[in-house]
């Protein structure tokens, strides 16, 4: 079994069996981190985001989860518990972490929290958009930037090679769309070739040389 981070909301009642971790990082009145382990059901406003990736990634029965939930009942969060979600997935053992938040402004402590991370191995992969403005933590150095390609099908995925993106795949996960159901797709594939027992580096480049697209869309105005 391979181990991945889903660094979003909770899961539903089905992925129970395969989920090894939960812990929920919220925000104190204070602006202080405070986490609370076991809150991982739930099909209700953003937590739905998170079963509906959960559902990606799970396909592949060698993958099991460690579920961050960085979401409330928005899909709104901050730089810091982004940061300690990550602190905890590179604690928990997992060698890849999914993360579709993202931030408009660099935070030291997210950015200090992603080169941790990176430093123990732990292949990042955050949801950009196509468009516009960088977003965190997906801009920063070493982290995989994905998003949604509407020329990819399930099972698709291109190397985009952007200003914005590096990799795009299917943009729909359930009822998610767009970026955050790209960059599940994403997650998954780099999954699969990690458990087949690529290193980081040997994925990434296998990820490439797979690609069913090259090049970013051309889309008209």
């Amino acid at each position: 079994m391979i181990r991945v981070a889903l660094i979003d909301a909770g899961v539903a009642e089905r992925h129970a069996s395969r989920v090894v971790a939960v812990r929920a990082f919220a925000l104190s009145a204070a602006s202080e981190v405070v986490t609370e382990d076991g809150l991982s059901a739930g099909t209700s406003g953003a937590l739905a985001h998170g079963a509906a990736l959960a559902d990606v990634l799970l396909a592949d029965a060698r993958i099991e989860l460690a579920v961050a939930r960085v979401f409330g009942e928005r899909l709104v969060t901050s730089a810091a518990q982004l940061a300690a979600a990550l602190d905890w997935a590179a604690e928990r053992g997992a060698v890849l972490a999914n993360l579709c938040a993202g931030l408009r402004e660099d935070r030291e402590v997210l950015r200090e929290a992603v080169v941790r991370a990176l430093a123990r191995g732990v292949v990042l992969v955050a949801a950009s958009p196509a468009r516009g403005e960088p977003v965190y933590p997906a801009a920063y150095a070493g982290v995989v930037r994905a998003t949604g390609d509407a020329r990819c099908a399930p099972g698709e995925h291109s190397w985009l090679g952007s200003a914005h993106a590096d990799f795009g795949a299917h943009v729909r996960a359930g009822a998610v769309r767009g970026a955050s159901a790209g960059c599940a797709h994403v997650s998954a594939r780099l999954a699969a070739l990690l458990a087949e027992g690529a290193s980081p580096a040997r994925a990434l480049e296998a990820l490439r040389e797979r690609a069913h697209y090259t090049g970013p869309e051309h889309r008209g105005r």
